[in-house]
């Protein structure tokens, strides 16, 4: 079922269209000078709640990624789909600096052709999908009925692995509530660590603010 699943999502259910758009959904590297400047525009200009959502959302992303996804794929060594399996289509954005402008050239696609040699497997959990449905969930937490809008973005990621090659739909799917089983778990303890100590150390700002979450 996994693997029909993924021949349909990665070979049937294609088109020119979709193979840049979900090749830019999958580049991280693509987005990553465009959300520095943000990053940096929103720590140095916004307020409490935009500076403790950046915050919250870069410490738990790197105890999901740098902890937890990173601990799994070394246990499981699960091997990516084109890594054991023929005909795979891999899908990456064109060539183009910075990378985002690959989205205007002809995306790159080949065929996997495994050797079955030396498979180093890195395919369980996604960590594109858990990041990015961590910080969809952080960003839900704080601004509650609009944030829930960043849920769209990060399931379209995980999609996008499947699409490109790089996962198992058994893997994104698995990744998404394991993301939104660590999030919780990290969300209330932070709460619980800033309702208990906030007032301790930063009393004035503890006073303005009594959770982390409440505007």
């Amino acid at each position: 079922m996994d693997q029909k699943l993924l021949f349909l999502i990665n070979r049937q259910w294609t088109g020119p269209v979709l193979d840049r758009f979900m090749a830019l959904m999958s580049s991280f590297g693509a987005w990553t000078p465009p959300l520095i400047v943000l990053l940096a525009v929103v720590l140095w200009r916004g307020g409490f709640r935009a500076r403790t959502f950046i915050l919250t959302a870069a410490l738990l992303v790197g105890i999901n990624d740098g902890l937890v996804a990173r601990t799994l794929k070394y246990q499981t060594d699960r091997p990516r789909p084109h890594q054991i399996l023929h005909d795979v289509r891999m899908v990456e954005l064109g060539k183009a600096t910075p990378k985002l402008l690959g989205i205007f050239k002809e995306p790159k696609t080949k065929l996997s052709n495994p050797s079955g040699k030396d498979v180093d497997g890195r395919s369980f959990p996604s960590s594109h999908t858990m990041n990015t449905i961590t910080v969809a969930l952080v960003c839900a937490c704080f601004y509650r009925r609009w944030g829930w809008l960043a849920v769209i973005p990060a399931l379209l990621v995980g999609y996008s692995r499947i699409y490109t090659g790089s996962h198992f739909p058994s893997d994104v799917l698995t990744s998404i509530f394991l993301g939104l089983g660590t999030t919780l778990f990290l969300l209330a303890g932070l709460e619980w660590l800033w309702r208990k100590y906030g007032m301790r150390f930063l009393p004035q700002l503890h006073d303005r603010h009594p959770s982390l979450f409440t505007p």
